[in-house]
């Protein structure tokens, strides 16, 4: 067999095995689990106002400021591994580009910070 068709295989082999193994684990759940719904579980939002209410009154913003943190920072982790990777074949020049990505990141964190995005009140 060839070297790149054994690759594929492989791949194959292991999409097939997950695909089996997740099936069996939501089957199992949704067997095994006590279907008991309750006001809260079946709400349809839980982000903290009332989704009934009128559409023109004002809500938090902060929710939606806590969520771009989260993205922009979990992009910035996903962005790291291949550079952490790949840090052995790079040259200086990739060590700069990288140390300034996350320079500019920490100033946005510091400067959402200072602006008291995280404060809960």
């Amino acid at each position: 067999m060839n070297f790149v068709y054994y690759n594929f295989f492989a791949l194959f082999i292991y999409l097939v095995a997950s695909l089996i193994l997740s099936i069996i684990i939501f089957g199992a759940s949704y067997v095994l689990a006590t279907q008991q719904p309750e006001i809260n579980k079946v709400a349809a939002y839980e982000c903290g106002f009332d989704p009934f209410g009128d559409s023109r009154e004002s809500f938090n913003i902060q929710y939606y400021l806590v969520a771009i943190l989260f993205i922009i920072f979990d992009l910035e982790i996903s962005f790291l591994f291949p550079w952490a990777i790949s840090f052995d074949v790079l040259t200086d020049f990739g060590l700069f580009i990288v140390i300034i990505y996350l320079i500019i990141i920490t100033i946005g964190f510091f400067y959402e910070w200072r602006k008291g995005a995280l404060e809960w009140e």
